[in-house]
């Protein structure tokens, strides 16, 4: 009755990069880390796994001499995203229909 979740994106923090990157042409590491307020290790350990899963791309390169890292959600991130808000849907109308009753 229920759709798996990707157990990829159910981490919050992981969740939160997908979402802030699914609006944007691309984010710079500053901006992630603004926004979810994370720990600059753990956002590295996360980016680091949506990377390896080919949900994001990673650019690295330097901007007046800093390290800059950029992430760009790809195509299979976009559709490993809507199919993860697609189940959650489906819990919650589960739920509403439970409620009804």
């Amino acid at each position: 009755m229920f759709k798996d979740l990707d157990p990829l994106l159910h981490s919050q923090l992981r969740l939160q990069i997908m979402s802030l990157l699914i609006g944007v042409e691309s984010a710079e590491f500053t901006y992630l880390l603004e926004e979810t307020g994370a720990t600059r290790g753990n956002l590295s350990v996360q980016i680091s796994k949506l990377k390896d899963a080919e949900y994001i791309d990673v650019k690295k390169s330097f901007r007046k001499n800093y390290p800059l890292t950029t992430c760009t959600i790809t195509p299979k991130g976009v559709e490993a995203f809507e199919k993860y808000v697609e189940a959650l849907q489906d819990y919650l109308k589960v739920n509403k229909e439970k409620v009804k009753k």
